[in-house]
């Protein structure tokens, strides 16, 4: 059965990032149909199909064999989502060093500075214009 699977999927594009953000997507749209089904049954009705619709084209992208094009599509949906992305990848480590270190906003130029927590008022020295201000950390 493993063997047939893989024997079918040679050649085929397979899963990418833009196809984990659609199927990321139709369980949002399906949850949303979900809890609104009988509060506003036009509505759903709409998400339902919005939320197939998205499914049936995640399985066409990922059963595809031309792979030139669904390359080009997840390069322009990652191009598109770029800044997004580092922000949110910015803020997770924000929120991994928040335990160790106190992330501070240089008050002139706006750079974050990265001092340790539990030093008291201490002086912060800014590496983008070299000015100094006091903080607690």
């Amino acid at each position: 059965m493993r063997e047939k699977m893989m024997r079918f999927m040679q050649g085929r594009y397979g899963v990418d990032q833009f196809n984990n953000f659609l199927m990321k997507l139709f369980f949002g749209e399906f949850i949303f149909y979900f809890l609104f089904r009988r509060l506003v049954p036009e509505v759903a009705s709409i998400m339902y199909y919005l939320s197939l619709a998205t499914l049936v084209y995640t399985y066409y992208r990922m059963f595809s064999r031309n792979i030139y094009i669904r390359a080009s599509e997840n390069q322009n949906f990652l191009n598109k989502t770029a800044n997004i992305r580092r922000k949110i990848n910015n803020q997770k480590s924000i929120f991994k060093q928040r335990k160790v270190y106190r992330i501070y906003k240089c008050p002139t130029c706006k750079q974050k500075v990265r001092v340790p927590k539990g030093k008291g008022k201490i002086s912060i020295h800014c590496p983008k214009c070299d000015t100094y201000f006091i903080k607690r950390s």
